[in-house]
């Protein structure tokens, strides 16, 4: 078959050449198509529900709201793990489900199961499903600057540029932050209720019924009909005061008599604060699942450089956060590595070739393999982001190996050329020769790539573009090698051959007195090459083990967690202390941009005492530390003197990504579960003692959970009875006064604001004030709170967690300077020994940690698989087991290099140095495959087993020494990158290059003496080859 496709080829060289040049056409249009992010998106299917009760305690809100939700959803098929959070006012519930589930269909699951759900649910509930968006949504964050008020801000935020921003393609939501909500607020005059005996549930029902639009019908009039329409809606302070609520000594008794009416705004969850100066209003741009988040933010650029000139004079828009700015470096970060890499390999090529030409002739399979690879990621749905151009960037060295050898051939041939023979012949003939090797050994490397297809979690989403790329790029590389190249050499290649190049034939010579040495010192060689393997095992068992790299986003978020009982305003202000004390110290840091408590989307309910600082820091020529470790430590000094404050680093799409994956903040989380949430608290405060006191243990912490002062109102029923009044009827009125309750909403220029009826500052900045409080009554005089209810002070928890169904606490901890694995195994033995378990708890470990296992486990399954496949096909290709042994004994030499390449760099043994161990494999394999086919070659024409050795080591010297030379100098452009997502690729590369110089060595020295001793049957020699070279090596 793949002679009959080389004849076509070379038969048709015009039909191929305009194939080739539409593929590229098709290729460059792909990949102008093609969505770019600076990730994969490694979310899974996940659905969300916020729930607002405003005015309920996290208990409440657990007992009323999301125990009966989650018992609904958890009869919901193919979900994975059910989380919900329990706070102030909001019930954050979050539903993953399993790989491959439909998001419209889950979400659809979970509408249908809450809709059910509802009607038991308390009246004041709101809220339902969040927006579609994913962990990496959050793309772009502005704040509004300029002469207006924080109110003026809010407003201009939600009705002005919220409407415009959400109408772009791939725009999920906006989310609104800080600032005031502008509201017409009713404030009731107790004393003057209580005067005329109404209450406030008559005063919210006037509000409620006095303000409505409505059509009566129809009526003729001749021969026209007219419409008739009602208008009472509220559009003024004045209409809401001229509102009459019931009649008393014939007189009828309006809002403005007894309330104060007034533009107010809603009670307040959260706050932003900037720069240490004040308070600000955020937005925060979400992009919907599977936008390109590329395209997205340059449409939200463009569209506020529109609104700009209609903005209120002195009014800007500046940007803080900007996802384009991310996606843009590590895309040029990859591209520029690309570009060096080929540059790199044109000019090895020429060395090894010693003629331009020739050179040109292979470098031509780049740039094609690259657009041929675009055009099968754009049919397979991928994106270019750092990880698949990545996988690009490793294979660039393997795309030329096929080429390599046609053109060498050819070349080859060329020089022993028979006279007589057409030219189309003999190049039909050279690169018929290599056809099977060639296509055996980038199957092998092909099939070794198969084995991260089938990782699964956060792993399984980086590192399967990684391998798809690789398949892909190398199935067009095959394709084009055995079609493309010899057309380009029959027409690009000088009928004369121009010889071997000095420097090459240096090399040679160099070699076979090398080589002679080597096979008369046969076990010496042996002897050091076991002991090399036996050392790296060694070596192997002290390296240490991570699950990723921490990639560098180049931006700082900053967790900060305040005492539980603090209140809004206190809180705020101590964002701006911290604030201003790191612009004071730390330089490198430009601008600082802080959120605190939950947002209007409830997409991350933080509560009153939790902050996220987002701090803008300098280009990196005008920093002053070293690197960003120094520079977070020097924030840890900024930050050390404030008391009460547990603070901790992370970035934005890293803490989003690991509170996806776990529901945690952290490289380590331990989630302690059971009944009872103080002895949960007293558990993970041992469990935080312990885990401080081992080395690499970094912001340890559990969130503070009690310490909420709870003002208790317990309401005498009996008392409540003999005055009439029931208990639904105290707790609104309470809420009224204290929370506020809304009765409308009001129309104003096309702005929808809530019409609320609320109590004065007065009462909600007292305790005292709130004990006295007189309840007015319909008819009636007004009733002290005290002679229905007695009030006492008690602590509560912050929040309330769950997980399937039952509470947990957890302890997270990031790890620095030591490796994970070994950090969590010391962890668990620690807690285990100090910390003993009641009935009914139990422990679990999760955060990256249970990544890397997840990992672990999975190759181990089915690197062995894809092992027992390269097998069967060597054997296939060679017809002989002892040759199939001999080459898969390449594999654990090669992996040597790469195992003292780790130990040498301290690198861990992490995914990426796993991929380019699994990438070593098939190098290794190709490399071996080569050599063994050009012995069987000359075995066959009868040379003797001696002289064949030397004969076939020394013709496969140049592709072995360019291949290895080619794929190494490829990936130092990667070795040596700085740019976002350069610590995914360093430890591959560090693997791969250090792997390489002992699989070269191994191929070109190790082989001959096994294929001299093993490689052909001899009537004396037992039949296991691989048993043999082991007792063959002392």
């Amino acid at each position: 078959m793949l002679a009959r496709l080389i004849a076509l080829s070379l038969s048709q060289r015009l039909m191929v050449l305009v194939l080739t040049a539409l593929m590229a056409a098709a290729g460059v249009q792909a990949f102008r198509a093609l969505p770019i992010d600076a990730f994969p998106d490694v979310s899974g299917t996940q659905v969300k529900l916020i729930l607002k009760a405003p005015g309920m305690t996290p208990e409440e809100v657990e007992a009323r709201i999301v125990a009966p939700v989650e018992q609904e959803l958890l009869g919901i098929p193919r979900q994975a793990v059910l989380r919900s959070q329990s706070k102030y006012a909001i019930a954050d519930i979050t539903l993953d489900f399993q790989e491959g589930t439909d998001v419209f269909w889950a979400r659809q699951q979970v509408s249908e199961r809450l809709a059910s759900v509802l009607k038991d649910l308390p009246a004041s509930v709101s809220g339902g499903l969040a927006p579609i968006t994913t962990p990496l949504g959050e793309i772009f964050m502005f704040t509004i600057e300029g002469p207006l008020s924080l109110m003026e801000k809010r407003t201009l935020l939600e009705w002005t540029i919220r409407p415009q921003l959400r109408n772009i393609a791939g725009v999920a939501d906006v989310n609104s932050l800080g600032g005031m909500v502008r509201s017409f607020e009713v404030v009731p005059d107790l004393a003057a209720l209580a005067a005329r005996g109404l209450s406030l549930a008559q005063l919210q029902q006037a509000l409620e019924a006095n303000n409505r639009s409505d059509g009566a019908g129809r009526l003729g009039s001749g021969e026209e009909a007219l419409l008739i329409r009602s208008d009472a809606g509220i559009r003024t302070l004045d209409d809401v005061r001229a509102i009459g609520i019931d009649r008393r000594g014939g007189m009828a008794v309006n809002v403005g008599q007894v309330a104060t009416v007034r533009i107010g705004q809603l009670t307040r969850y959260g706050a932003v604060t900037q720069d240490g100066r004040g308070e600000a209003v955020q937005a925060l741009v979400l992009a919907m699942r599977g936008a390109n988040a590329q395209q997205v933010v340059q449409q939200v650029r463009a569209r506020l450089d529109a609104l700009g000139p209609s903005l209120p004079k002195g009014t800007t828009i500046s940007t803080f956060y900007d996802r384009g700015k991310l996606v843009e470096r590590a895309v040029a970060s990859v591209t520029g590595a690309l570009a060096e890499a080929t540059v790199l390999v044109i000019v090895l090529l020429y060395v090894f070739l010693g003629n331009l030409r020739s050179a040109l002739v292979v470098a031509c399979i780049l740039p094609l393999a690259a657009l041929g690879t675009f055009l099968l990621m754009q049919a397979y749905g991928l994106s270019a982001n750092l990880m698949s151009l990545g996988g690009l960037a490793i294979a660039i060295g393997m795309l030329v190996d096929a080429a390599v050898v046609v053109v060498e051939n050819i070349e080859a041939h060329g020089a022993h050329a028979q006279p007589g023979v057409p030219r189309l012949h003999r190049i039909y003939r050279a690169v018929r020769e290599v056809a099977l090797p060639v296509s055996a050994g980038m199957l092998v490397i092909m099939i070794v790539f198969l084995p991260l297809l089938t990782l699964q979690g956060l792993e399984g989403k980086l590192f399967a573009p990684v391998a798809l790329t690789i398949l892909f790029a190398l199935a067009a590389s095959l394709l084009l090698s055995l079609t493309v190249i010899p057309v380009l050499a029959s027409l690009l290649l000088p009928e004369s051959h121009a010889g071997t190049p000095r420097l090459v034939q240096k090399m040679e010579a160099a070699y076979l007195a090398l080589l002679g040495r080597a096979l008369r010192r046969e076990r010496l060689i042996g002897g050091v090459a076991v002991a090399a393997l036996l050392l790296a095992a060694g070596v192997f068992l002290q390296v240490g083990k991570s699950f990723m790299p921490t990639l560098d986003e180049g931006d700082i978020i900053m967790q900060i967690e305040k005492l539980p009982s603090v209140n809004l305003q206190e809180s705020a202000r101590l964002d701006m202390a911290i604030q201003r004390r790191i612009l004071e110290q730390v330089p490198d840091v430009r601008r600082i941009v802080a959120r605190l408590g939950s947002d209007e989307l409830g997409l991350d309910p933080m509560g009153l005492n939790e902050t996220d600082s987002f701090l803008v820091l300098k280009p990196r020529a005008q920093w002053h530390s070293a690197n960003k470790e120094t520079l977070i430590d020097a924030l840890r000094a900024a930050t050390a003197s404030f008391p009460g404050v547990n603070i901790s680093f992370t970035q934005p799409i890293e803490m989003r990504t690991s509170e996806m994956l776990s529901g945690v903040r952290g490289d380590v989380a331990v989630k302690i579960y059971g009944p009872d949430s103080k002895t949960l608290g007293a558990l993970a405060a041992r469990i935080v003692a312990q885990l401080r006191t081992l080395a690499g243990s970094e912001d340890v912490l559990t969130t503070q959970n009690s310490g909420v002062q709870y003002l208790q109102v317990d309401i005498d029923r009996v008392a409540a009875a003999r005055l009439g009044l029931s208990v639904e009827q105290i707790q609104g009125d309470l809420r009224t006064l204290i929370e506020g309750r809304q009765a409308g909403i009001v129309i104003e220029g096309g702005k929808r604001l809530p019409l609320l009826l609320r109590g004065g500052e007065q009462l909600q900045l007292s305790a005292d004030l709130f004990r006295q409080l007189r309840l007015p009554m319909a008819d009636g005089p007004a009733i002290a709170l005290s002679q229905v209810a007695s009030l006492r002070t008690v602590d509560g928890p912050v929040k309330v967690e769950r997980e399937n169904a039952s509470r947990l606490v957890v302890v997270r901890a990031n790890v620095r300077g030591r490796d994970l694995v070994g950090f969590v195994d010391e962890a668990k033995a620690l807690v285990a020994r100090q910390v003993p378990l009641p009935p009914g708890y139990r422990i679990a470990w999760g955060g990256q940690f249970e990544n890397q296992q997840r990992a672990a486990a999975r190759l181990a399954l089915v690197v062995p698989i894809a092992l027992a496949l390269i097998f069967l096909l060597l054997y296939t290709t060679l017809r002989s087991i002892r040759q199939t042994l001999l080459v898969l004994v390449n594999i654990p030499f090669a992996l040597t290099g790469g195992v003292y390449a780790l130990a040498l760099t301290g690198e861990y043994l992490s995914v990426p140095a796993s991929v380019g161990f699994i990438a070593l494999m098939g190098i290794a394999v190709l490399n071996g495959l080569v050599m063994i086919t050009c012995f069987n070659d000359l075995h066959a024409r009868g040379v003797p087993v001696g002289e064949l050795v030397l004969q076939g080591a020394v013709r496969r010297f140049r592709p072995v020494m360019m291949t290895a030379c080619i794929t190494g100098l490829g990936l130092v452009p990667l070795l040596l990158a700085t740019g976002p997502g350069s610590e995914i690729q360093k430890p591959l590369a560090i693997v791969v290059i250090g792997g390489l110089l002992s699989a070269t060595v191994l191929t070109l020295v190790l082989l001959p003496l096994l294929f001299r001793r093993y490689g052909v049957a001899q009537p004396t020699v037992p039949a296991i080859a691989l048993t043999g070279a082991h007792h063959a090596a002392p």
